[in-house]
Order: structure tokens, then C-alpha cells, then sequence
């Protein structure tokens, strides 16, 4: 207590007593003022935060009962707005391409094979699902192969938030020894029983089990998927056909094989349902597609030549007309009328047509809709370039950008691989191995050695090169230096087997050897020589270059 205060206290105790109240006061406000987060992103002083009532609730509360809307919305971008197809389509394109190809790679050592061996089998496993995997048998359907299925499933994964995939048999033929079927459904499809129309109900339960079903996703009190709940038709589908829902368990019970899988990415812990990808960018790509279109409009309106003649007369013929004919116009009524080049529309007297000039279109268009779309690439993981496949930057820049790029492009490439490619090859290794069409001793009594038999890369389209010799020669190096080999090399630059190549090379050096065609490709790398050896050894290629047929050898005969 000051000075003050005390003399206060001595002529007016009350007073006195009022003054320490609200200097308590003031300590006690001081004491909860903001700290930490409360001074920033928790505010709720500041005005900029004050609007801002942000609820988060279970990822069921949050995604599921959102997820028709998003699901729709984000089919609709992509049938309509330009970047929403485009982001997809590069993704499919990148990611999957023509297809994930198997590369099987069994643990050899722990199976006590010798390389060799192991090589044998390898290939032999590759012949026998490339007959399966090619075929369009393999789809419940027959109306794609396995590596059309991949995309299907990628497109579908992007645009719908998860995908799914049913495995089924069917009685194998001598034409076809598989009966390995893969059904790929919308993910629409998997819902709650009795649900109609975009309603998702949070709180049904199985009849049987007494399970709770998140929108088709039945679980059992330890929070595990045991099931789903198929229905035999779409939510919205105006066909008159009757609603049933078929409840597939998630694995067989004797086998544990799966029987349906789920491909999506989990954004939350206890999330059974995926998020489509265009989801953060909706409102933004809608607004950038009504935009261009009325850009797009504007410059239409302003390249045509509409005359609109007013007469006092109130006479309606004139001596020239448009470019339409009579009885071709849209609409000849006394209320509507027509722009297009060379349009001629007579006026009712008194009429009067005003036109707003906004001055469009805008010059600032394309550095517009260029921001805007670097902001909708950030949140894609795709670059402005890849996204509007438009390459003016420098080399460094393009390739920083692709290298960014395709780390998004094997990320979804591994996730495809593990929840659809690697399960579908396992679940064939298993029928084609007790079909005897391949051996492995101890697959079924050992779960290591099913596991050393099932190992498989799979691989898809390269990343590309900018600039071929740098990229080459920096292969070179890596190689050279250890810490990268040719097959990884050959993988990420091709996408092609670097085994093939060495197996194809020797053919063709025999082939050019046969016919005296000097050239070829040495089957060993070149020991190192003097810069001079290599000249000498250019000039004597000169000299004994041997004129291929057709050739003479002269120049401009």
C-alpha cells in the first residue's frame, strides 16, 4: 500500500476499501490475462477471431455425414472445371500410368534358394500373374484388365474419397486356370442399411450382431472392422429397382483372407471412411471456374456484332436482317432477344437497350487465375506447372518443382501398392500355388515363409527428365559411387527392368556382331583411358565404319 492509500485509509476507510478492491481486480485480470495460443489462433478477443466459432467433433460427426455432399460436389469439378480434372487426371496419370507392374523379389536367403533359383521362380511368378493380370477375366466384369482396374480404383479413390474392392471367385476353365475375380464398386454403394438419399446415419447397428455401422462400416466394441454393408444399387438412383444391403465380412474366417478392401488415405485416428481430394479446394475451384466462365462469356459478347435498330415508326420490316433466317432463331418472341455475329433485332418503340461496359474481359486475367491456382496447386501437392501443364520456368525451377511433385506421386503410389496391388497378389499367390501351377514348399505352414514368397515391388511411370544427359550422367554417378544401383536407376529414369535390358542389349550385340555392324553397345563397362586413347579409338571407328544398307556414304548424292 502507498502513501496514498494510507492517507486515504486514515480520513476515508470506505474509499480506502473501494481503491484496493479494483487494484485486486486489476492484478486478477492481469493474473488470466492471454498466454500461449491465447494471444494468437484461440483468441476470442481479438475482432479478426471473433466471428470464428470453430467446433471439431468425431471424425465420424466431421467427415461421414459430410461425405455425400463432398463426394458429389467433387464429381461435379471434375466433370466441369478444367484444374479439377486436371489434378486427378495428372494424378492417375503419374501415379498409375499404364499400370503397377509387378517385380517380385522373395527373400531368397531366409527360403535357402540360391540366386539363380531364385530368379527361376521370380519370373515364373511374374508369367503366371501377368496371365491373370492381363486378361480382362480378371474383373468380375470382364470390362477391364488388372492394370485398367488400378486406374479405375486411383480415379475413384481421388474423387470419391476411398474406393472399393470386392475379391470374388469363380470357377477356373481350361482356357482361364483363375478364379480370382476383382469387383470394383462406387464407394456410394457402401452405406448403412436403410438409408436413403444423402442422409448418413451415425448410430444404426446390425440386427445380428448388435455392432454399430458407421456409414457401412460395422465395427465391434474393440473398435475393429468385422464388416460391410453393401447395397445393390446407388443412393440417388432414379432406376426403379429395390434397395437391399448384403453384409460381407471384412476377412474370411478360416482363411483370413480379405474379402472386401478399402482404399483411402486416413487423415484422422479412428477413421473409417476417406475424404475425396478435391475436398479443401471446392469452394475455391468453383469460384475460379465462375469466373473463367464469365470471363470467358464476356469476351464472346464483345466479339459480336448485334445491331439493335429502334423505329419511330414502329415499322418491323427492314431491308437487311441477321445472319440467322427466319425460323431459326432460338426464340422469336416480343421479350427475348439474341446476340450473336451479325444479329439484327428490331425493337418495339420505345424500347431501349443499355448494355453495361464492365470492360471485360480483364487484363489481369491470366496472372489471376495463375495465383490462384499456384494456391489450389499447394493444397493438392501438385505444381502450377504440372497442374496447368504449362513449362516457361528455368531448368532448376522445373525440375525443383517435378521433384516436389512426385513425392506426392510415390507417396499415393505406395499407399495403391500396399491396399490394393500387394493383398491381390498375395491372395493369387495362394490360389496358384494350391493349384500346383507354382511351388513353394512351407507357404502354408509357416507365415515367414508365405511372407518371404509374397515379396514384390511394383512399379509404374517414371518421373521423366528435364534435361536427359544431366540426369543420365548424374545416374552415372550415383552408380559409380555406391549408393545407387542400375536397376533402381533403370526403375526410377524408364520405369523399365534392368535385367531385360542386359538380356535384350547382349541379343542385339550378337544380332549387329552377325552382320558386321560395328557400334555395339559393350556388355561391360569400358576400362578407364587417356583422353587421347579416346580420341584414337573415335578416329579409328571413323575408318573402319562399315556404310549401313542404302547408304553410300556420300554426302548430298
Amino acid at each position: 500500500m502507498n502513501i496514498i492509500d494510507k492517507a486515504i485509509e486514515a480520513f476515508n476507510p470506505a474509499a480506502a476499501l473501494k481503491r484496493q478492491q479494483a487494484r485486486m481486480g486489476m492484478e486478477l485480470i492481469r493474473t488470466f490475462q492471454n498466454s500461449g495460443y491465447d494471444e494468437s489462433g484461440a483468441s476470442r478477443t481479438k475482432n479478426s477471431m471473433r466471428g470464428w466459432s470453430a467446433r471439431s467433433k468425431s471424425p465420424q460427426e466431421d467427415i461421414d455425414k459430410n461425405l455425400p455432399t463432398l463426394r458429389q460436389r467433387s464429381r461435379s469439378l471434375y466433370m466441369s472445371a478444367p484444374l479439377a480434372a486436371s489434378a486427378i487426371k495428372t494424378n492417375r496419370t503419374n501415379v498409375v500410368g499404364e499400370g503397377l507392374k509387378l517385380k517380385s523379389t522373395i527373400d531368397y536367403s531366409y527360403l535357402g534358394m540360391t540366386p539363380e533359383a531364385a530368379a527361376e521362380w521370380q519370373r515364373q511368378a511374374e508369367r503366371e500373374f501377368e496371365l491373370w493380370a492381363k486378361s480382362k477375366f480378371c474383373d468380375a466384369i470382364r470390362s477391364n484388365n488388372f492394370y485398367e482396374i488400378q486406374q479405375t480404383a486411383l480415379m475413384s479413390w481421388l474423387m470419391n474419397g476411398d474406393a472399393c474392392v470386392l475379391v470374388e471367385y469363380e470357377r477356373p476353365t481350361k482356357f482361364f486356370p483363375y478364379g480370382l475375380r476383382v469387383r470394383l464398386i462406387e464407394s456410394d454403394r457402401v452405406s448403412t442399411p436403410h438409408t436413403t438419399g444423402n442422409t448418413v446415419n451415425l448410430y444404426a447397428k446390425d440386427l445380428q450382431t448388435g455392432n454399430r455401422i458407421y456409414n457401412g462400416v460395422e465395427l465391434n466394441d474393440a473398435g475393429q472392422i468385422v464388416a460391410y454393408h453393401i447395397c445393390s444399387t446407388y443412393p440417388n438412383s432414379n432406376l426403379h429397382t429395390e434397395k437391399k444391403w448384403t453384409r460381407v465380412k471384412a476377412f474370411g474366417d478360416k482363411t483370413g483372407i480379405p474379402n472386401v478392401l478399402m482404399i483411402y488415405e486416413t487423415e484422422r485416428p479412428e477413421q473409417y471412411r476417406g475424404v475425396p481430394y478435391l475436398a479443401p479446394v471446392i469452394d475455391s475451384l468453383k469460384q475460379l471456374t465462375r469466373y473463367s466462365e464469365a470471363e470467358q462469356m464476356a469476351a464472346v459478347i464483345n466479339g459480336f456484332f448485334t445491331v439493335f435498330i429502334t423505329s419511330e415508326s414502329g415499322a418491323q420490316d427492314v431491308g437487311f436482317t441477321g445472319v440467322v433466317p427466319e425460323g431459326e432463331e432460338v426464340t422469336n418472341d416480343n421479350v427475348s432477344y439474341e446476340l450473336g455475329p451479325g444479329m439484327v433485332n428490331m425493337l418495339n418503340p420505345g424500347e431501349k437497350v443499355e448494355i453495361a461496359d464492365a470492360k471485360r474481359p480483364s487484363t489481369n486475367f491470366d496472372a489471376f487465375v495463375t495465383a490462384l491456382s499456384k494456391y489450389i496447386g499447394a493444397a493438392l501437392e501438385i505444381p502450377v506447372e504440372l497442374l496447368t501443364k504449362n513449362f516457361t520456368s528455368s531448368y532448376s525451377a522445373s525440375r525443383a518443382a517435378l521433384l516436389e511433385a512426385w513425392k506426392a506421386f510415390r507417396m499415393k503410389r505406395a499407399w495403391l501398392a500396399a491396399d490394393f496391388c500387394q493383398p491381390i497378389y498375395e491372395i493369387f499367390l495362394i490360389e496358384a500355388i494350391s493349384s500346383g501351377r507354382l511351388k513353394a514348399p512351407g507357404f502354408f505352414l509357416d507365415p515367414m515363409i508365405k511372407k518371404a514368397y509374397s515379396g514384390a515391388q511394383w512399379n509404374g511411370p517414371a518421373q521423366g527428365m528435364i534435361d536427359p544427359v544431366k540426369e543420365v550422367n548424374a545416374a552415372k554417378e550415383r552408380i559409380s559411387i555406391g549408393i545407387s544401383t542400375r536397376q533402381k536407376e533403370t526403375i526410377e529414369m524408364t520405369g523399365g527392368d534392368f535385367e531385360a535390358n542386359v538380356a535384350q542389349l547382349a541379343r542385339e550385340n550378337d544380332l549387329m556382331k552377325e552382320y558386321g555392324i560395328s557400334g555395339a553397345a559393350p556388355s561391360a563397362p569400358a576400362e578407364n583411358k587417356t583422353e587421347k586413347e579416346n580420341v584414337d579409338d573415335e578416329e579409328g571407328n571413323e575408318e573402319d565404319k562399315v556404310p549401313e544398307h542404302g547408304d553410300t556414304g556420300a554426302e548430298g548424292q
